[in-house]
């Protein structure tokens, strides 16, 4: 947080009207019931954050001149217990293929700043975070989808995301591989809370990423009440233009509320002022708060990680930008989402290699790219000059090479590509 930032004029914005109160976002209480469950989580957490610290002070001026555009690819599970499969319409949980599409539209709006929509800011911390959103075309079988899958579940008809239980309820009934998509369940959460996301973790360098417990509810869980730029009903008025997947996609993310979870606690982003809590209210603000001795502050209620009402939301800002980015590379899920992304890589002028994750768990994914077609030699080097991988590709494009490291000892290696008369090389870590 920026203990600098003083009052300034109110946010400008039409009021929203009054609401049945349910609880905003189970992220905070579903985080310590995650890890009361799971010790290791802690582990990985604390992990995660020293690997976040450790990379803004050594790549900072790079990161922020870095336009590089993470696409990720979303899988929507409508879980309902309509039996006659309707969708769309009134208070139906089928919800409808163009109130999906809206959401995504919505999350591209936010995430890219785009100008002449709900999404843009004119702030000078305010920033186009360089993340889009797509419905995934292939499944995990690599056959054509449209993103979209519709499961009817009488047996339960509505799901409490505090409950870790019911999450794996619903990944039984529906899920896709956590560590190859963005999961978004939209079901029925009437009462309990609106949306949840799970935060990401880190490899623990003592004990591994492999084991833990909670991968198959790694994802987001949003009420199909809100879940949209079209959804509306009069109970959740103020949740109406599809800013809560905004929110919760953000904890996916890596991002805390601008509070910390606690009253003025650390949200680990420099440009967002101290808070005391979230804004609860109906209204844009503006709120002060008093954090800092002696000085009244104004919160960022247009903030998409506080609880304002959707309509007082506009802004992601630089700090929570390149914390979101730096955790699509630290955190091995994340970058393991964004490498199987299927987005096209670029050709490139001259030969370069980029690895993700890095570092790397099991197995690191090596972005090749280069001028036209070419048959890459990739070879994975210990810093004695020992050759310990190799692979040589037949005639290709720019191309993405998965090489297996879960054997070898942890420590620092060189990936070494050869195409054609030119040579590349990058280093890579292995936790």
């Amino acid at each position: 947080m920026l203990v600098g930032f003083v009052v300034s004029a109110p946010v400008v914005a039409q009021t929203p009207p009054a609401h049945v109160h349910t609880e905003r976002c189970a992220n905070g209480r579903m985080e310590q019931l995650l890890r009361s469950r799971n010790p290791e989580r802690q582990q990985q957490i604390e992990s995660l954050e020293r690997q976040l610290r450790a990379y803004h002070k050594q790549a900072g001026a790079r990161l922020a001149n870095d336009n590089t555009v993470f696409r990720i690819p979303v899988v929507v599970h409508v879980i309902h217990n309509n039996s006659s499969n309707f969708v769309g319409g009134a208070n139906n949980p089928n919800i409808s293929d163009e109130q999906i599409a809206s959401q995504i539209r919505v999350l591209n709006e936010d995430y890219r700043r785009q100008a002449g929509t709900n999404g843009f800011n004119t702030s000078p911390i305010g920033a186009d975070t360089g993340i889009e959103f797509f419905l995934a075309t292939t499944d995990p079988q690599g056959n054509a989808s449209n993103g979209i899958l519709r499961k009817y579940y009488s047996a339960k008809p509505i799901f409490d995301p505090f409950q870790p239980d019911d999450l794996k309820l619903l990944a039984r009934i529906s899920t896709w591989p956590t560590d190859r998509y963005l999961n978004i369940w939209v079901t029925d959460t009437e009462g309990v809370t609106i949306g949840y996301g799970q935060f990401p973790v880190g490899a623990d360098t003592l004990r591994g990423l492999a084991t833990n417990r909670d991968n198959d509810i790694d994802g987001v869980v949003i009420s199909y009440k809100v879940f949209g730029a079209t959804a509306c009903t009069p109970n959740f008025r103020s949740y109406c233009q599809g800013r809560t997947t905004t929110h919760e996609v953000g904890h996916w993310l890596g991002l805390i509320h601008t509070w910390g979870d606690s009253i003025c606690g650390d949200d680990f982003v420099a440009d967002t002022p101290p808070t005391q809590d979230g804004n609860n209210g109906t209204t844009c603000g503006p709120i002060t708060s008093e954090c800092v001795p002696g000085r009244r502050t104004r919160n960022l209620t247009e903030n998409y990680m506080d609880y304002s009402p959707d309509v007082c939301m506009n802004m992601f800002t630089v700090g929570q930008r390149a914390r979101m980015r730096a955790v699509l590379q630290l955190s091995p899920r994340r970058a393991m989402v964004v490498a199987s992304s299927g987005r096209p890589l670029p050709e490139s002028e001259t030969l370069t290699v980029t690895m993700v994750p890095n570092p790397a768990q099991n197995v690191a994914i090596a972005e090749v790219q280069f001028k036209g077609a070419q048959a890459p030699t990739i070879d994975l080097l210990d810093l004695s000059g020992r050759l310990v991988r190799t692979q040589t590709l037949s005639s290709t494009v720019s191309t993405r090479v998965t090489i297996g490291v879960s054997d070898l000892p942890k420590g620092m290696y060189i990936v070494r590509v050869l195409a054609g008369s030119e040579k590349a090389s990058t280093r890579l870590l292995i936790n």
